[in-house]
């Protein structure tokens, strides 16, 4: 298994961090969308405590055409209170983040980190993913 990832891709929860949410939430809102459950691996709360979403064995279901040989990992955050994304991490959730990172790569070694934005395509064919060609600003 080691060997078949190749990302660990970082998203946010795109939601306000005043609003509670965790995995079994993320859950709820993945399989109301015909998912067979939470499509990231780890959730990090707002305290920086990771909760655990579906299993590493099992490929994720969070960027189209990166699900298979990706691990994701959610924030719980991403938006400002009026709705538009910001980086709304605490520094519980970047000392969270930054250890769960290191694991993982010791884990699986050579896989890149991105973020989910980074998949985007390269619309513009010059070999890279420009803030004009986001499909989301994930993660934040």
């Amino acid at each position: 298994m080691a060997g078949d990832i190749t990302h660990i891709t970082v998203h946010c929860s795109a939601s306000p961090p005043t609003t509670h949410v965790d995995a079994k939430v993320i859950d709820r809102w993945h399989r109301a969308r015909g998912f067979l459950k939470i499509g990231y691996h780890f959730v990090i709360q707002i305290d920086g405590d990771i909760e655990r979403g579906r299993p590493e064995e099992i490929p994720g279901s969070h960027v189209k055409g990166f699900n298979t040989g990706s691990i994701a990992i959610v924030y719980v955050g991403g938006l400002d209170p009026q709705g538009r994304a910001k980086d709304t991490r605490t520094p519980a959730q970047k000392a969270a983040m930054a250890q769960l990172v290191r694991e993982l790569l010791n884990k699986y070694p050579g896989a890149d980190v991105v973020g989910h934005r980074d998949l985007s395509p390269d619309r513009d064919g010059d070999g890279v993913v420009e803030k004009h060609e986001w499909l989301k600003d994930c993660p934040c």
